[in-house]
């Protein structure tokens, strides 16, 4: 049996932003075209407004003061629920209260990493608040979603409510701003390739067959 290359791919992310969910399912749906070869995420932290406070702030006042017109908004959030819709993804925007600051959810994605359940965390991340309108600024809820992805909710609470980690999390988001990420989903191939915006599964599918080849015979000439 001929062993299959492994892709690393660290995809850059931040939880609050809906481009990054209709990604994640893209990515899915372009990993599922590509059965012969192998995979190793890891997703990493992007802060879209690291000036949030931690508990976060009305969501609709927020959306207005950033886009500046509530018909922008709202054609914004109409476009993104066809798409949503189209991949099985039950955009709610209404339902959403808080924009809050997301350096707890990314130490919550790191602490799932080390549990290998982050891709179960990040799903749930996206549902809650996106789907369910949960408030991920809540320590709480964060502590939550992580028991009911297999982790130990209490232990991760503790942990929330110390500074362990922060600061790891806050270094990887200036690493991600210092090669020059402005805007998430982010997916970088290899440590050498990088892929931007929430591309179509053909368009990944490919790009994950070619640089697999190169890996596995070497670049053509």
């Amino acid at each position: 049996m001929t062993e299959k290359t492994t892709l690393a791919l660290n995809v850059v992310i931040d939880v609050v932003c809906p481009w990054c969910y209709v990604g994640k399912r893209r990515l899915e749906q372009a990993l599922a075209l590509v059965p012969d070869v192998d995979f190793a995420i890891r997703y990493r932290p992007f802060q879209l407004d690291a000036t949030l406070p931690q508990e976060g702030v009305d969501h609709k006042t927020y959306m207005l003061r950033k886009f500046g017109d509530a018909n922008r908004v709202a054609e914004a959030q109409e476009r993104l629920a066809g798409i949503g819709r189209d991949i099985g993804i039950d955009f709610r925007f209404d339902a959403i209260r808080f924009s809050p600051n997301t350096l707890n959810c990314h130490r919550l994605i790191k602490w799932a990493a080390e549990a290998e359940v982050a891709d179960d965390v990040v799903a749930r991340l996206y549902r809650i608040y996106f789907a369910e309108g949960g408030n991920l600024g809540d320590m709480g809820q964060l502590a939550r979603i992580a028991g009911e992805a297999g982790m130990n909710g209490s232990e991760v609470l503790g942990w929330l409510k110390t500074d362990v980690d922060r600061d790891v999390i806050e270094a990887e988001v200036r690493d991600a701003q210092r090669i020059g990420i402005t805007g998430v989903p982010c997916i970088i191939i290899e440590n050498k390739y990088a892929v931007t915006g929430a591309q179509e599964p053909e368009t990944l599918a490919a790009a994950f067959r070619e640089i697999a080849q190169e890996k596995t015979f070497g670049r053509k000439s």
